[in-house]
């Protein structure tokens, strides 16, 4: 027995001897283990150039809440995203036992899985750490864990076409859940962020008059054929005259505002225009290089504008301009629009739901036709019998 002891502390010894070399050897190879179980054909991060600007997440002064201060249910909320590429159109979140989850609709179909955690964290991931897409007729729909509300939380896309991840930061607001399912008073955070908004506007932001004077500049320099503030021209397109989809990217102001993408790419005689949907229904014109373009909008609904593309993969300088703090407020914007992101109009969720609701119309007029027959049929039984 004592021989049989001393040979296996003998194995013991050679077995540590020979894992301790195996480690040595990797560490000088450079080898990192978390990437033997990384997922093969997710392991692309996106570089900072690819990035889109992000947008601001969240409110100024925001407390995190957690699952356990929550009253078990599911609750409408607004989820937001750091990049108008990934925009949040819907949000239901689950409390249960202090754990929360939510479940979100994106108005897109780009995106095969998102990671919660960065893209670097997600390319060493394995598969089963993915949280893979479910499609829908309105966009692409995501269940994810839920650490608090109001708090960022990073998260990380695969996009389909690109094969590299994407870091975005979201954040679920929890202002929209009734303060009876909360068991401490949340402030108001929209109303200490339009205060910080009106300070901003009333100490360096430009004016509605003076940024219509700089309209008014750029008309004058345009008609002595001077280099004008930014092109009002719609670019050269070589397309088919029609309706098509286009991604846009929108940056500047507070960050709160924002523009559905994809949205309505519209040829006409070989030049591109782009139909806007915002998220506010406050804003009563836009400025494209000097020229103004009116809200469409006539019945309440968010403001609409159809303004001339005038550059592709290239920052257009816009003016937008918004009633929401009572006094009509001009703010610029930088719109990108994204050349090789075009495609037929059905990728636009608003679209996308026509398509629906007119399919939903078929289907109830044959249903009622089929149950007229089946109805004539049955009376025509009973008759004979009679």
């Amino acid at each position: 027995m004592e021989y049989r002891s001393r040979q296996h502390d003998r194995m013991a010894r050679s077995l540590i001897g020979v894992l301790a070399v195996i480690s040595v050897i990797s560490m000088l190879l450079g080898f990192d283990a978390d990437m033997a179980y990384a997922a093969e054909g997710y392991d692309q991060v996106a570089s900072s150039s690819e990035m889109s600007s992000a947008l601001t997440v969240g409110k100024y002064g925001m407390v995190p809440i957690y699952g356990k201060d929550i009253k078990d249910g599911t609750y409408n909320v607004t989820m937001e995203s750091s990049s108008s590429f990934f925009h949040i159109v819907d949000c239901k979140l689950t409390v249960k036992n202090g754990k929360m989850k939510a479940v979100f609709l994106i108005a897109s179909y780009s995106y095969k899985c998102v990671y919660m955690g960065t893209a670097e964290e997600a390319a060493k991931a394995p598969l089963e750490d993915y949280i893979m897409a479910e499609d829908t007729d309105l966009g692409t729909t995501f269940e994810i864990p839920v650490e608090a509300l109001n708090k960022e939380l990073p998260l990380a896309a695969f996009s389909k076409k690109k094969k590299k991840w994407y870091d975005r930061l979201v954040i679920v607001d929890a202002s929209t859940i009734p303060v009876t399912k909360i068991d401490f008073l949340v402030p108001d955070y929209n109303r200490i962020e339009s205060a910080i908004e009106l300070y901003d506007q009333e100490n360096g932001t430009d004016t509605r008059e003076e940024l219509e004077k700089h309209a008014a500049e750029a008309k004058k320099k345009a008609k002595k054929g001077e280099e004008a503030d930014g092109a009002s021209e719609p670019a050269d397109i070589n397309m088919k005259d029609g309706t098509y989809s286009i991604e846009v990217n929108m940056t500047g102001g507070s960050g709160r505002a924002s523009v559905s993408s994809p949205t309505w790419l519209i040829v006409k005689d070989g030049k591109a225009y782009a139909r806007l949907l915002w998220s506010s229904s406050y804003y009563d014109f836009m400025l494209v290089g000097g020229k103004k373009y009116l809200n469409e909008s006539t019945n309440g609904g968010n403001s609409t504008f159809t303004i001339p593309i005038t550059q592709f993969d290239t920052i257009m300088n816009v003016v937008g301009d918004t009633t929401s703090m009572g006094d009509p407020v001009a703010i610029g914007y930088k719109l990108t629009f994204y050349k090789d992101s075009i495609s037929t109009s059905n990728k636009i969720p608003q679209e996308a739901a026509k398509g629906v609701i007119a399919i939903a119309a078929v289907v109830a007029v044959l249903g009622g036709i089929l149950n007229f027959v089946l109805k004539k049929k049955q009376e025509k039984k009973v008759y004979h019998k009679r």
